[in-house]
C-alpha cells in the first residue's frame, strides 16, 4: 500500500512524497530498468512500447521513450540525460518532450529505506513551467506513482 503525503506544486516545480511497500532496490528498478519503467510511465491511460525505451543509467547517459497518450493515441517523444546516479538511493535526470530544444525539467528521486520492507520516495521536478502546468504534471505523476504501487503489490 502506498501512503500519499501532502504534495505541492508551484511556479518553481513539484514535490511529491510517497511510501511504497517494497524494498528500496525494488523501487529503484522501477526507475532504472526499461520493462518496469515502460509499464508505469504514462499511468494506465497511455502506452509506452518497450521497444521505444532506451536507458543508459549512468551520469551523462541518455534515456528516451515514445508514449502514445489518450485521447487519440497522441505520440509524445520523451528524452533526457542522467545527471546523478547513486544506486539505489538517488537519481537525477532531465526530462523533455520538446524536439530540438534545449529546454528541460530536472527530476530528482530520493529513495529512503524505512525498514519493514517499506521505502519512502521523494520526487521533485524543477524548471520554468507555468504554475498551472505544474499542477497538471503533479496530477499526472501521482497517477504514475499509483501504477508503481500497483506493480509492487503484484510482485
Amino acid at each position: 500500500m502506498t501512503e500519499p503525503t501532502p504534495d505541492s506544486a508551484s511556479d518553481h516545480g513539484i514535490k511529491i512524497t510517497r511510501v511504497f511497500d517494497a524494498s528500496r532496490e525494488r523501487v529503484w528498478r522501477e526507475w532504472t530498468e526499461p520493462e518496469p519503467f515502460a509499464d508505469w510511465f504514462g499511468g494506465g491511460e497511455s502506452e509506452v512500447p518497450l521497444s521505444t525505451v532506451s536507458m543508459d543509467v549512468r551520469p551523462g547517459g541518455s534515456w528516451r521513450l515514445t508514449m502514445f497518450a489518450d485521447p487519440g493515441r497522441r505520440e509524445v517523444r520523451w528524452k533526457g540525460e542522467y545527471r546523478e546516479v547513486v544506486e539505489p538511493e538517488r537519481l537525477v535526470f532531465t526530462i523533455s518532450d520538446q524536439e530540438g530544444e534545449e529546454a528541460y525539467e530536472l527530476i530528482t528521486v530520493v529513495l529512503t529505506e524505512l525498514g519493514d520492507g517499506r521505502t519512502e520516495m521523494l520526487f521533485e521536478q524543477r524548471g520554468s513551467l507555468p504554475a498551472e502546468v505544474y499542477e497538471r504534471a503533479k496530477e499526472g505523476w501521482s497517477t504514475f506513482f499509483d501504477r508503481i504501487a500497483e506493480r509492487l503489490a503484484r510482485v
